[in-house]
């Protein structure tokens, strides 16, 4: 399934508070000019006075206010999701090279199999593949964690050697 990042989503916010935007100066003209109005009627009356106005009794110029305001934090942070940079894909980092001259046959060789892995594999994978003991994998592993070349996560009942 594919996730949309967070400047589609904030391309999406950006439209939508334009078009909120765009509905709510339209709807705020025509009650104005409603208001005007019944306004005008009411000073045309000699039985009303100004205070009896419908217009003065409406609430919906507050409403459209806080539409606006709601309005505009939407276009806020659909701007900040938009300008935000992108954060880069975990297979795409730069991994730092490793001159496996300093490294003994054996790291080397368990060097070799991670790379050829995509940079990941499971201590339990390692040790089927290269026949080596438990305690042999795990030792090496420990001082190529110690050397900063590979870092171990557990999971579950394995742990998972991931190149640094």
């Amino acid at each position: 399934m594919n996730v949309p990042n967070h400047k589609s989503i904030g391309s999406f916010l950006v439209a939508f508070a334009l078009i909120l935007l765009f509905i709510l100066v339209v709807v705020k003209i025509k009650t104005d000019k409603e208001g005007s109005f019944l306004c005008q009627v009411v000073e045309a009356s000699p039985t009303l006075s100004m205070e009896e106005c419908p217009a003065h009794e409406s609430y919906t110029s507050w409403l459209i206010l806080a539409a606006f305001a709601v309005s505009l934090v939407v276009l806020g942070l659909g701007l900040y999701m938009l300008f935000l940079p992108l954060k880069k894909e975990s297979d795409s980092v730069a991994r730092q090279e490793i001159d496996v001259s300093k490294l003994s046959k054996e790291e080397a060789r368990l060097y070799a199999l991670v790379t050829e892995n995509q940079g990941s594999l499971y201590q339990s994978d390692i040790i089927k593949q290269t026949g080596l003991s438990k305690v042999k994998v795990s030792r090496l592993l420990d001082r190529m964690e110690g050397k900063g070349i590979i870092e171990r996560k557990r999971r579950g009942m394995t742990n998972i050697v991931i190149l640094k």
